[in-house]
């Protein structure tokens, strides 16, 4: 009977104690084979800490060893994407660059500054990470002076309407949040009633640029510093005043946390000498990064110009955005020549950036250099298959799941800027801009089927194809012509 109990004891143990022990060995804590022996330890003092030794082991980097492209090989590829007949009339710039020595295996015109589309969005995010830092936040804040109560915008154009969310990127922070904590602090300094204004001067100048044509409307709300979250309306047509309606969404919140609002709300700067009452942060930079580009919301990233220029102290407009880009740009060792920026977001044609700068960037991002500037930047970029702009596209790849990569497309132009790693272990930057593609080709600038250009993406097909895929890949996709 004793046998028995024994043996039930035993085995329910092992059942709980494998449950606990998969859980912890899917979680990587738990590694060696499942011991259910019971062993007495003899209880030990707490260990001394001791200090960190001043020598440290750095990260071994990519394989040197591994082989690398041949440029016959790569120039011969890009002569079959200059060949598709989808660019017929059209031309095409591209460079490759190997992330592990920086040697660049490939040159196609690759310093001629052509129209990048939204490629160009990786120049601000990097001058974004570098000058502010990954864990950068926005703060939105109410302030006081008087009877006065002022909110003032900080850059957060991701705000809840209502209540804010720790755990998301998009409404991560709230104005009902920010609304009935200034109420609570106003009522216990005795004040139910206020005036309240706007502040929306971070930003400076024109709040739509000139040089986007006419019908961008859709694709590009006004550029302002604070807004109800900008990506839910994602080319879905923007309020007229997204800041305004930011500030009524505040009022509406503050009246219903007890405090009555005399007048209707107003804009103007907050005094020198207003207190703050209350206030709201962001998601870290980092985490809004990979929203902006890994969706390619034009308003996020203009808004991220913006703030690249303020913290600059620059103006905070349109070319004072990209001025502060490109000097950072240049801080950061890189070579602008070449370059053109007349927004952040590359929706302006007059945009011109050489394939080169892009590859070289993006080496720099991914290999030793790079940082926590560089990891996030590549972290934030579209997986190929998974998400983001490159969600639709190449499937039934090698690329997929694997290839991060920023998309462009304008009325004639496609780009792709991103990483791949070659079946061999080496790791390359690639940039491949196409200009002057047949009209009806390259679709409009958002690319609605979420179907890449042939020409754009030409490289990387041939590269995952014939450089990245593994041999029994590569004879799969030759005999279902899946090229």
């Amino acid at each position: 009977m004793r046998k028995v109990q024994t043996a039930a004891l035993t085995a329910a143990s092992l059942l709980v104690f494998c449950g606990y022990y998969s859980l912890g060995d899917a979680l990587d804590l738990l590694p060696g084979p499942v011991t259910v022996a019971y062993a007495d330890v003899a209880p030990r003092p707490f260990p001394t800490p001791a200090a960190p030794s001043a020598k440290t082991t750095a990260p071994s980097g990519l394989d040197q060893g591994a082989p690398t492209p041949s440029k016959a090989a790569l120039n011969g590829y890009i002569q079959g994407v200059v060949s598709d007949a989808a660019l017929t009339g059209g031309n095409v710039t591209a460079s490759v660059v190997d992330i592990a020595t920086g040697e660049e295996l490939l040159d196609r015109s690759a310093s001629s500054g052509v129209t990048p589309a939204s490629t160009n969005k990786v120049l601000t995010a990097w001058a974004a990470l570098s000058s502010m830092g990954p864990g950068h936040t926005l703060q939105t804040k109410a302030v006081l002076e008087g009877q006065t109560l002022t909110l003032v915008g900080g850059g957060d154009v991701l705000l809840a309407e209502n209540e804010g969310d720790p755990n998301a990127t998009a409404g991560h922070a709230g104005l009902g949040d920010l609304a009935r904590a200034t109420a609570e602090k106003l009522k216990s300094q005795g004040t139910t009633s206020v005036s309240l204004r706007l502040d929306d001067t971070l930003f400076t100048g024109a709040q739509w640029n000139e040089k986007w044509e006419a019908g961008n409307e859709q694709y590009v709300a006004k550029i302002q510093p604070i807004m109800v979250n900008v990506s839910a309306t994602q080319n879905q047509g923007y309020p007229e005043d997204p800041a305004m309606e930011a500030a009524q969404a505040f009022a509406k919140h503050l009246s219903e946390a007890g405090i009555t609002l005399d007048g209707e709300t107003t804009r103007a700067a907050a005094s020198g000498g207003a207190k703050e009452v209350a206030s709201v942060s962001s998601a870290p930079l980092s985490d809004i990064l990979a929203l902006s580009l890994k969706t390619s919301d034009n308003t996020m990233t203009e808004v991220e110009g913006r703030l690249v220029s303020a913290h600059a102290k620059e103006t905070t407009d349109f070319a004072g955005a990209s001025k502060a880009v490109l000097a950072q740009l240049r801080k950061d060792g890189f070579d602008t020549s070449g370059v053109t920026l007349q927004d952040s977001s590359g929706l302006a044609k007059g945009n011109k950036v050489p394939a080169r700068l892009l590859a070289q960037i993006l080496t720099k991002a991914a290999g030793g250099e790079g940082g926590s500037v560089g990891r996030t930047l590549i972290a934030d970029l579209p997986v190929a298959a998974l998400d983001g702009t490159l969600k639709k596209r190449l499937h039934d790849t090698t690329a997929a799941g694997t290839v991060r990569a920023k998309t462009g497309s304008l009325e004639q132009t496609a780009s792709l800027a991103g990483v791949v790693t070659t079946a061999d272990g080496r790791q390359l930057a690639f940039a491949v801009l196409a200009k002057k593609i047949p009209a009806g080709t390259s679709g409009d600038g958002r690319s609605r089927d979420g179907q890449p250009l042939r020409g754009a993406s030409g490289l990387l097909r041939l590269l995952v194809r014939d450089v990245a895929a593994h041999p029994e890949d590569r004879r799969k996709a030759r005999a279902r012509g899946a090229w």
